[in-house]
């Protein structure tokens, strides 16, 4: 047994519990999970989903990995925007691929999309498989993020494309310090009002917390392998979109 230890929010928990115990908030929340990210954002998280769209420019043809996929946002819109392909959507916990899968999306784009439950620090995937490999506000959750950044090095073709939509810091304390204010006093609130779990909401605005900054991020994506790494600020930091190539 490892004596390793990592975050869970503020709290440090063993390497080993960390999966399972993220397995049970997403599976707590799974059913509300749309409604929340809607009023913990005011509906930006759209906005931001369509601006990871916008750098990554779908093209015809491309297969995407989707890992903590969840629900299917970011996949659904690859498909859209990319007219043919195909996605599949890798999550670590079921309940969420289940609520995907009732989307009328995921109908209209059935023979396109694939539905799997994964660990993204071990891909069930071949070598060279995929185009692109998105993760939009997963990796933080992750236990060893640079290991699930390696394992899409691997599961890349040469070529493939690499993009990390993330909650991140505010380089501004002013605004970091009203940011604050409001996640740590309102998000837990409204997870108790709509999903009726105030501890799982309090656990994601902690992770928030403990992830790195844009410019450690960056490293971690150079140290997995990825060439012409870079970072783009949304909505003054509150977000961060990361991207490389498998060069």
């Amino acid at each position: 047994m490892s004596d390793k230890t990592t975050h869970f929010g503020f709290e440090t928990v063993p390497e080993g519990e960390k999966a399972g115990r993220v397995r049970g908030v997403f599976g707590n929340v799974a059913s509300k999970y749309d409604v929340m990210n809607d009023a913990m954002s005011l509906g930006i998280h759209r906005i931001w989903k369509d601006a990871m769209m916008d750098w990554l420019a779908p093209r015809a043809g491309q297969r995407l990995l989707d890992v903590a996929g969840g629900t299917g946002d970011i996949s659904f819109r690859f498909l859209d925007r990319a007219g043919s392909g195909h996605a599949t959507v890798l999550d670590l916990t079921e309940q969420m691929l289940i609520e995907g899968r009732k989307r009328a999306e995921a109908d209209q784009m059935a023979a396109s999309l694939d539905w799997v439950v994964g660990d993204a620090m071990a891909l069930p995937f071949e070598d060279n498989t995929f185009d692109v490999y998105t993760i939009s506000f997963g990796i933080r959750n992750v236990t060893r993020p640079q290991e699930a950044l390696n394992e899409a090095f691997r599961v890349l073709r040469p070529g493939g494309r690499l993009m990390v939509l993330e909650f991140s810091q505010i380089p501004n304390d002013m605004m970091q310090k009203v940011y604050d204010l409001y996640s740590f006093n309102i998000i837990p609130r409204l997870g108790q009002m709509i999903a009726n779990d105030r501890d799982s909401y309090q656990y994601l605005v902690e992770s928030i917390r403990q992830f790195p900054d844009q410019e450690t991020f960056l490293q971690m994506v150079r140290d997995a392998g990825f060439g012409q790494a870079k970072y783009r600020n949304l909505s003054l930091g509150i977000a961060c979109l990361h991207s490389g190539w498998k060069i």
